[in-house]
Formats: structure tokens, C-alpha cells, sequence
């Protein structure tokens, strides 16, 4: 692993040994948002999952009434019963946190409560079966809209999921070792230095003593 390009110096030194401690910090945390965000989302998918089965189910259940409704009654008289609506529906998105990701919540409401407000025609002059398509279509609105949320939360998270991977592995895998190389490479050029330092000091001492001496030899001489 490759130094960084600094001066190795005590106070660089101090300053790489801070970012070290931040980034293992920030190593943490983001571990730990990684792995809350891989539970909650393998929860939404699960939820998704089983979600997404009955509503298929119950659409596939609902084609099914409204095929019957269309062998027995005329396509002149179906299309007449299905041209106008009674009922009206407004949709307000809003949104919740999930460790930083933001996931859409929807939320209906209707013009009235009553149930019977989504047939738009007489029963004199319909089948049943087209109550019984419309009546399913309706029940399975809310679920349409709750996995319509789920699937675009498990997307949301999985991007997020991935990004925070990559930095935990950036952090992992390259910045913290590159400064841990990087402070083992200056405590090593200062501990050389200091060495370097302290045999000059010794050279040093031992001219002052050999110069004392010396010089102490010349005035026993001349005594």
C-alpha cells in the first residue's frame, strides 16, 4: 500500500493520526447503516413478495369475472356501463426516513365512504359478474398502491445499500490502510531522525570532552 505524499513531521503525524480516527468512526457507522438498511430491506422484499402474489391472484380473479361479464352481455351495452364514473379518488404522497432513505408513502382518499358510489350504472341491464370484476378491482386498489410503495422503497434502499457498500469498502480496503501505512512510515523516518540526532549529539559531547581533555593535559604541561 502506497504512502501518502506528506512531509513526515510530528505534527502530520498528529493530523493523520485524527483522520485515522475518524475515518475507523465513520468505518463504523456506516457498517452498521449497511447492515440496518440490508435487514430492513430484506423485510420490505419479503413483504413484497407475498404482497405482490396475492395481488396477482386477485387481479387474475378479477379478469376472470370481467370475461364472463363479457360473453354474457353485449359490447355496446358494456362499454355504456363502463363510459362514466361515480366515484373519485385523490392520492397525497408523502415520504418517511429509513437510515437516510427517503421512501414514499401513499395515502387515498375517496369523494364519499359509501362502497356502492364505484358503480357508475343501473344492475337492471348488467351481469353480476361485472359487479363482482369492479367490486374486486376496487378491494385491490389499496394493495395495488402499498406494493406500487414497496417496490419503490426496495429500490431506493438497494441504491443506497450499494453506495454505502462502496464506501465501506473504500474506507476498509484503502483509506485506513493507506494511513495506517502512512503514520508507520513517518514514526519510522522521525524515530531515524531522532537517531540520527542523538549519535550527532554523542559525536558532538565526545569532541567537547576529548577538546576538555586535551586541553586540561596542556595546562598540567605548562604547570
Amino acid at each position: 500500500m502506497a504512502v501518502l505524499p506528506v512531509n513526515p513531521t510530528r505534527m502530520e503525524l498528529t493530523r493523520l493520526k485524527r483522520r485515522l480516527v475518524t475515518a475507523r468512526r465513520g468505518h463504523k457507522l456506516l457498517k452498521d447503516k449497511r447492515d440496518e438498511l440490508m435487514r430492513q430491506f430484506l423485510d420490505t422484499v419479503r413483504e413484497t413478495k407475498q404482497l405482490r402474489r396475492s395481488v396477482e391472484a386477485r387481479i387474475t380473479d378479477a379478469n376472470q369475472h370481467m370475461s364472463v361479464a363479457r360473453s354474457l352481455m353485449q359490447n355496446e351495452a358494456l362499454a355504456v356501463a363502463m363510459m362514466y364514473h361515480k366515484q373519485e379518488m385523490k392520492l397525497a404522497v408523502t415520504e418517511r426516513n429509513i437510515m437516510g432513505v427517503r421512501v414514499p408513502v401513499f395515502a387515498t382518499e375517496t369523494r364519499t365512504a359509501d362502497a356502492n358510489d364505484i358503480f357508475s350504472y343501473g344492475f337492471a341491464f348488467t351481469s353480476s359478474d361485472l359487479d363482482d370484476a369492479i367490486l374486486s378491482l376496487s378491494g385491490i386498489l389499496p394493495d395495488m398502491l402499498r406494493l406500487a410503495e414497496l417496490e419503490k422503497s426496495c429500490q431506493l434502499m438497494s441504491a443506497e445499500i450499494e453506495k454505502t457498500r462502496r464506501r465501506v469498502n473504500a474506507l476498509e480496503h484503502f483509506m485506513i490502510p493507506r494511513y495506517e501505512e502512512t503514520i508507520r512510515y513517518i514514526t519510522m523516518k522521525l524515530a531515524e531522525n531522532e537517531r540520527g540526532s542523538i549519535t550527532r549529539l554523542m559525536k558532538v559531547k565526545d569532541m567537547i570532552v576529548e577538546k576538555a581533555v586535551e586541553g586540561r593535559k596542556a595546562e598540567v604541561l605548562e604547570e
